[in-house]
């Protein structure tokens, strides 16, 4: 059972888990500042149900093919009042043809899991 730290915070376990995020992952986004953590005074990384709603997002952008930079950008655009739409628009003609590709391939595994079944008698 993830240990929840006061304050409704949670450490790093309970928001992998949440996520579904490795924990190398989480450490590896507070190291470049995706994801800064607040530190207990032991020094273990604490996070936020705001911090699991961010990550949940860049796990929505990485299959998209966004560098650790355009995420940052993406978030803070997201987060941002008024948001600039000009530059929201140029990352979404982005993400729609990493989309289409992405389902493609999902076709080609589907087809491909078919004829293994199909062999198989299934």
């Amino acid at each position: 059972m993830p240990h929840r730290v006061r304050g409704g915070t949670m450490q790093i376990g309970e928001l992998a888990e949440r996520t579904g995020l490795s924990l190398r992952t989480i450490r590896h986004y507070d190291d470049v500042g995706l994801l800064p953590a607040s530190r207990t005074e032991g020094g273990f990384r604490v996070y936020t149900e705001q911090d699991v709603e961010r990550l949940l997002v860049v796990r929505q952008m990485k299959p998209l093919g966004f560098t650790l930079e355009e995420m940052a950008e993406l978030l803070e655009l997201l987060g941002a009042e008024p948001a600039s739409p000009e530059r929201l628009a140029e990352y979404l003609e982005r993400a729609r043809p990493e989309r289409d590709k992405l389902a493609r391939k999902l076709a080609q595994a589907d087809e491909f899991i078919a004829m293994l079944e199909h062999r198989l008698g299934r």
